[in-house]
């Protein structure tokens, strides 16, 4: 055989590597199924305070067809393996139940892993753990559960709660939870900082959405203290309702610058209503006879007026509403017409004697009495601008001489308003 000249480099084709690779062993790969495993594979203790203990349990299970003995397990600082004691067998298919303790002697967060050591297949089986050390309770909260008692659906209660740091240095709280229908907050906006001794207030709060039983709570917390829990409890009861009588009101026609009123009921039905306001939708209506707020117990009763006081005529329509906790309370129609103010021209023929003036009278029924309502005056006419809607008046007049002798009356004369 010649040797290959200098630089001579061997080349394959496409053919001879498939040829290549045919004579090459064919292996397979299979996955084999763990021996021992854990149940869960992580274990949170979530806040401990330091000095104290907190217990979970882990399940090892033989998931083989041979016996497999737990010799021993690694624990992480803070972690202790509790019970059962080791060295443990476990036939095949067989469980146990393995208690760990988390210690924590420091403040913050302490992951770590514990490793059964055995004769199983992957050994040793790790689980992680994990949890916080924390310092003793310098959280303290006043009252220490918040019970709204009975509150109308669709109605918002609201107590306050005061949190104190009774710790000696600050305290930052990060974080609130709140559970259960219809509870929550106000006020309170995280993060606070509360200094030692310091406190600070804000509201709980429940608006029942059926009448039944509530319970939840209110969880606050922070990096290096004990998660907080405040209950609350509550009462949802069918709302109130109003009933107004009467729904309409129509005043008529009142004369412009003076004024009428009605009277009207407010009624309580289903549970106790609290009015705190009642506004009318036309400034020429106005509501008297209630001091509000006001609470009208179920079933009971409480008067009120109304006023129309016309500024301008034509007429003048208008809404009354009453403000309050009921959760129906329809507003009443209000309807009135102001018209001009009336009045009375009165004019006589003179005395052919000397005098000084006249004096008008006027009475409200047909021969008197009569009261004078003008002042003592030369002229023969005179306007009375009091008169009223609806009313007759009957006038008449007298002379007198300048020795302030006052003569008969005259003939009397009637004026009807419409």
């Amino acid at each position: 055989m010649n040797l290959p000249q200098s630089g001579f480099r061997p080349t394959f084709s496409r053919v001879s590597v498939v040829a290549i690779l045919a004579l090459l062993p064919c292996w397979s790969i299979v996955a084999s199924a763990q021996q021992l495993t854990s149940t869960p594979s992580i274990l949170h203790f979530g806040r401990v305070v330091t000095g104290s203990t907190s217990m979970l349990a882990v399940t090892l299970t033989n998931n083989g067809s041979t016996t497999v003995t737990i010799s021993s397990a690694k624990s992480a600082p803070s972690y202790t393996v509790t019970s059962p004691s080791l060295p443990l067998t476990l036939s095949a298919g067989e469980s146990a139940q393995i208690q760990i303790t988390f210690a924590p002697t420091s403040v913050g967060s302490l992951p770590g892993v514990i490793a059964f050591v055995s004769n199983a297949s992957g050994n040793p089986l790790k689980v992680s753990v994990g949890g916080i050390g924390v310092t003793q309770w310098s959280l303290g909260v006043s009252p220490a559960s918040v019970t709204f008692g009975k509150v109308p659906t669709g109605v918002t209660a609201s107590l306050p709660v005061v949190l104190t740091n009774t710790g000696g240095s600050a305290l930052t709280i990060s974080q609130d939870q709140v559970a259960g229908p219809g509870f929550g907050f106000s006020g309170l906006t995280m993060p606070l900082n509360l200094a030692a001794g310091e406190s600070f207030t804000f509201d709980a709060t429940f608006t029942p959405q059926s009448a039944k039983i509530a319970s939840g709570a209110l969880k606050v917390s922070s990096p290096t203290t004990t998660m907080l829990r405040i209950p609350l409890t509550g009462v949802g009861m069918a709302g109130g309702q109003l009933t107004i009588s009467p729904a309409t009101m129509n005043f008529g026609s009142v004369v412009d610058g003076s004024s009428a009123s009605q009277s009207g009921t407010i009624t309580a039905s289903g549970a106790g209503v609290t009015i705190s306001a009642a506004s009318s939708s036309n400034a020429e209506y106005s509501v008297g006879g209630l001091s509000l707020p006001v609470t009208i117990a179920v079933g009971q009763s409480a008067p009120f007026t109304v006023t129309f006081a016309p500024g301008s005529s034509g007429a003048a329509a208008g809404t009354l509403l009453f403000t309050s906790n009921a959760t129906s309370a329809a507003p009443v129609s209000l309807a009135g017409t102001g018209i001009p103010p009336y009045s009375v021209s009165l004019s006589w023929n003179g005395s052919s004697s000397p005098v000084s003036g006249y004096n008008v009278y006027r009475g409200s029924k047909s021969g008197g009495p009569y009261n004078k309502i003008s002042t003592l005056d030369p002229i023969t006419s005179y306007t009375d601008n009091t008169v009223a809607a609806a009313s007759t008046y009957y006038y008449v007049t007298t002379a007198v001489n300048s020795s302030g002798t006052e003569s008969t009356y005259s003939n009397q004369v009637q004026a009807v308003i419409p």
